[in-house]
């Protein structure tokens, strides 16, 4: 065991371990696709958080390191030898307004690792300090946002969606300034299959540099889409893989009720992973027109509109492929059309299949998108709590939830129990009893999600009070979201009129 009275070994030791676990393949292409650039370091850094399970994923030997050693290193402080840090390059479309120069601005890579699974994983330090894509920022992170992106990045896993990790979590002793004035600094550690977005190929595209893309696109083929190589077009295959994953990625987003708010092309992971956990939120009363983010001033990125703004999304990865595609415009243009044009079946279908499973459908008939249609409607009306509405579902299934259960969650009862009429003759033509339906609807259905009242009360510990408890407990009823339990049960109740949080903010 590493000896434990002097910190600073410790974390030498302990980083010269995790070194032997990186590798490098983003930072062996061209130097045109990133700045090389270490960490910033920071006054004194505290370990908030650590996530020592997915460490054990990863296959990172932490094996010994304490507090102070791990925070010195998941803040940038300590180097990793052997890895090669680096600030990635891009452009993107914000709120449809293309910016031809984006890039990591206060994120920085160190490299990547093979899990035990053997797939490549990249490691990323947020929040540690200017890079030349910083533009006139601090390079910094604000510990209220880095919270947030740990809890809601986490529970995004539990609940089985597609998204990129939360390793350490760790207080920088410093203060960064925003508009509400000095607030305390912090470090995100992320992890993800890949960095590599939308606007990582917009930024080559901008500057007519085909090759780079050539070369940026074979890259993706070979890290994420390997069975692209074989297609008769692998260009035509990526863009149409990609836009699969994306279709299945928003398709769970809407599942479960949850909105990106800022679903740039630059925040759009080729992986197919949810990415940039800035102004989103998770839906109380269900509306398809919710907006939370602060900077949505035209709700363009509403709950919605998710599916419509990721197939806009992928247009534009699209026109950055076509001469790849096809060297001949017209035919490129036709080919890629039709993949972003299959984008819309293909989301509806992952969307009804999720809504079936949430209603504890087995089977397919012609009238199911009617009948899912007719409770979201009168969700709607009746200003009914999302999550709580389908988790209670579950117990009605099995007639276990009374009509008052399922009553007080409506402004006005009687639409719902109309529906639940049809819902229930529906059940009884499945092949299962009502308890096999309700026992799969629980595995689908969350009783917890991150509420944004939650979230904002155990950021306010934090930042204001030092207080980092609620935290702690919030991330750990949010691990297990499909479990009914006492420690969760007060987390699963929407928020009080007094308790709301309308508008959520990005990070910067």
């Amino acid at each position: 065991m590493l000896q434990t009275t002097d910190p600073g070994a410790a974390a030498a030791a302990g980083a010269k371990r995790l070194g032997s676990a990186f590798i490098e393949s983003y930072a062996r292409l061209p130097a045109h696709f990133f700045t090389r650039v270490d960490p910033t370091r920071v006054a004194d850094p505290t370990l908030i958080a650590f996530n020592s399970a997915l460490a054990s994923e990863l296959g990172l030997d932490v094996h010994g390191l304490e507090p102070r050693a791990l925070a010195e290193i998941f803040s940038g402080n300590r180097a990793v030898p052997g890895t090669l840090p680096i600030a990635m390059v891009y452009a993107g479309h914000q709120f449809g307004q293309f910016v031809p120069q984006l890039g990591d601005g206060r994120a920085i890579l160190l490299g990547e690792v093979r899990d035990l699974l053997g797939r490549r994983r990249d490691i990323q330090l947020k929040g540690s300090g200017r890079t030349p894509y910083s533009r006139s920022g601090d390079g910094r992170a604000a510990l209220g946002p880095v919270l947030r992106e740990y809890v809601v990045s986490e529970a995004m896993h539990a609940l089985g969606i597609p998204t990129t990790r939360a390793l350490a979590a760790v207080a920088t002793g410093e203060a960064v300034y925003r508009e509400r004035g000095a607030l305390p600094g912090a470090v995100l550690t992320r992890v993800a299959a890949s960095h590599v977005r939308v606007g990582t190929f917009q930024y080559f595209a901008a500057r007519g540099d085909m090759d780079a893309i050539r070369r940026l696109a074979d890259y993706v083929i070979e890290r994420h889409y390997p069975d692209a190589r074989s297609a008769a077009n692998p260009y035509l295959e990526l863009l149409r893989s990609v836009m699969q994953r994306q279709a299945r990625l928003v398709a769970g987003w809407m599942n479960v009720g949850f909105i990106h708010g800022v679903m740039n092309t630059d925040n759009m992971a080729i992986s197919g992973e949810t990415i940039d956990f800035g102004p989103c939120a998770f839906m109380d009363a269900y509306d398809p027109a919710t907006v939370f983010s602060s900077i949505d001033h035209m709700g363009r990125y509403a709950y919605g509109n998710q599916a419509a703004a990721a197939q806009w999304n992928l247009a534009r990865f699209a026109e950055t492929l076509l001469t790849s595609i096809d060297p001949q415009t017209d035919s490129a243009i036709l080919l890629a059309t039709g993949v972003i044009a299959d984008f819309s079946r293909e989301f509806d279908e992952q969307w009804l299949a999720g809504m079936r499973r949430k209603l504890g459908l087995f089977t397919e008939e012609d009238g199911d998108l009617v009948l899912i249609r007719g409770l979201l409607e009168a969700m709607q009306r009746g200003g009914a709590d999302f999550t709580l509405t389908f988790r209670r579902l579950c117990a009605a299934a099995e007639g276990v939830a009374g009509d008052a259960a399922m009553d007080e969650l409506f402004a006005d009862p009687a639409g719902f129990r109309q529906w639940s009429e049809g819902w229930r003759a529906r059940l009884a033509r499945e092949p299962q009893p009502g308890s096999e339906h309700a026992a799969f609807m629980r595995l689908v259905n969350p009783a917890v999600v991150p509420r944004n009242h939650r979230i904002e009360a155990a950021i306010v510990a934090a930042v204001e009070r030092g207080d980092y408890a609620p935290f702690a407990t919030l991330a750990k009823v949010l691990s297990r979201p499909y479990e009914d339990s006492d420690a969760g049960a007060a987390y699963a109740a929407p928020p009080l009129p007094e308790e709301r949080v309308l508008q959520t903010f990005c990070g910067t």
